[in-house]
């Protein structure tokens, strides 16, 4: 009997780990509810977990075996399902943050105590942290040639699930330690999400999958910067989870850019797949500096003078700042535990550079709000805008929230989604909001606040306050 600990590897095709235990013999597939993930955990990622180990038990019930679920510390209890099931061999995919690496770590020293094999598959990115390097064998720091060596390195195919007669008919529940039955968010200590939250499961990836290569992906290159066409394949918390393998997702985009009806449109694809090599350089980031999920990955010869500013912070979360593009960003945040990505960008660098407020603290609060939640990538994407980052945005470049909403938003029709007092009013009145008076403000959405800050005055304010950390101020 073999066991296979299954973590952020929520499916049976192309699971790399998986089908390395069936391989050695008759398997039993488990999750660990783990408190130390949980207690960094957020209703609406709960959420899809939940969701996500429903669809994975069933499909596992439909092969005449079931997912065993188990609650505890896995240092505890994945020795104890192994003696359980007196399992010779306990298999699972990697994960690369510090805590999954502290976590495996002192996991495979209990199953070395307790006699068993254990054996960890490379699985949740193409090319693994530490393959890609420079030409002296250290980490790439500019995305640029990190990139250039992912596209031209081969990627391996997808691989089939396994066979029904490897896996053990073993009921969870009928295992000391397991349960019957999945949790509740309530069972977990979570409230329910204040967002609607996307279908987690493989078929769902695999649909939305679909209809991107089949569309939109032709498009992306050009329209992926604006959020009312949403031309973006939103499988991210699907990476997130691994409710479909990359090699899948890889192969699909081969396929559509096989199927481009030009030039442009194969470009559009390669673009695309541009950003699956940007999760793996973040991945490759934290991997060599786990110290970056709190820490600046640049150093400056002078701490950064973020101001302290609750009411400001405040009306950021709230979408209540007064800037429509960043207001939009931020409600779509709380309805979708999602927003697009160059919106987060601009509200990223609204906090950092207009509000001049540590990146922490909106690195936080996407953490506690989306669904999509990674590591790796919200601290990358964080820390660029920050401008403290690994090839970061130059402090001296800052976001007009303005003039993105205008280039970004030109007709209003994202930010009027989000937004409803401002539904009826012209898009040109929106984005010359901050340049507006009081009284033709309340003559056309009266519900909606005048800016908080005046950005060309925080932009000065914010050249200085890192000219000062570099130590080049007067």
């Amino acid at each position: 009997m073999h066991l296979h600990w299954h973590r952020r590897d929520l499916r049976l095709a192309d699971n790399r780990g998986l089908v390395a235990t069936t391989a050695a013999g008759e398997t039993v597939p488990a999750f660990v509810l783990d408190p130390a993930v949980l207690a960094h955990a957020a209703p609406p990622r709960v959420s899809f977990l939940l969701d996500a180990l429903s669809s994975l038990r069933e499909a596992y019930r439909e092969r005449g075996s079931d997912l065993l679920i188990a609650r505890g510390d896995p240092r505890e209890v994945v020795p104890a399902l192994a003696r359980e099931l007196d399992a010779s061999t306990v298999t699972w995919c990697r994960d690369y943050s510090g805590l999954a690496r502290d976590r495996d770590a002192a996991v495979r020293r209990a199953l070395a105590e307790a006699g068993a094999e254990r054996t960890a598959v490379h699985d949740a990115v193409h090319h693994e942290p530490g393959a890609i390097t420079t030409n002296d064998g250290d980490p790439y720091k500019v995305f640029t040639y990190f990139s250039k060596k992912w596209h031209e390195r081969p990627k391996r195919d997808p691989i089939e699930p396994p066979a029904e007669p490897d896996l053990a008919s073993v009921r969870s529940g009928d295992v000391d330690g397991t349960t019957a039955s999945l949790p509740t968010l309530a069972d977990l200590g979570f409230d329910d999400p204040e967002a609607t939250i996307p279908p987690a499961g493989t078929e769902p990836a695999r649909e939305r999958l679909r209809d991107f290569c089949g569309a939109d992906i032709y498009r992306y290159d050009d329209r992926r910067d604006y959020p009312a066409d949403d031309c973006t394949s939103r499988l991210s918390p699907h990476l997130k989870y691994g409710t479909i393998g990359i090699r899948e997702v890889y192969e699909e985009t081969e396929a559509a850019k096989l199927e481009a009806p030009d030039e442009a449109a194969r470009e559009s694809v390669f673009e695309f797949q541009d950003q699956l090599a940007w999760r793996e350089f973040y991945a490759q980031v934290l991997w060599d500096r786990p110290d970056v999920v709190t820490e600046n990955y640049k150093r400056y010869e002078h701490p950064i003078a973020w101001r302290d500013d609750p009411e400001a912070l405040q009306a950021w979360k709230d979408g209540e700042t007064g800037y429509p593009i960043v207001d939009a960003g931020m409600r779509q945040l709380r309805e979708e535990a999602y927003m697009h990505n160059r919106v987060r960008m601009i509200v990223a660098s609204f906090l950092t550079k207009d509000l001049l407020l540590d990146w922490r603290l909106g690195y936080d609060w996407f953490c506690e709000k989306l669904v999509d939640h990674d590591t790796a990538n919200d601290n990358g994407g964080w820390q660029w805008a920050a401008s403290t980052g690994t090839d970061a945005q130059p402090y001296f470049r800052i976001f007009n929230p303005m003039s993105q909403g205008e280039r970004y938003d030109p007709d209003a029709a994202y930010i009027k989604r989000y937004v409803p007092e401002l539904e009826g009013v012209p898009a040109e009145t929106i984005h010359s909001w901050h340049e507006l008076d009081q009284g033709t403000r309340e003559m056309h959405a009266p519900a909606y606040p005048a800016p908080i800050v005046e950005h060309s005055e925080r932009r000065e304010q914010a050249i200085e306050m890192f000219q000062r950390a570099r130590g080049d101020a007067d």
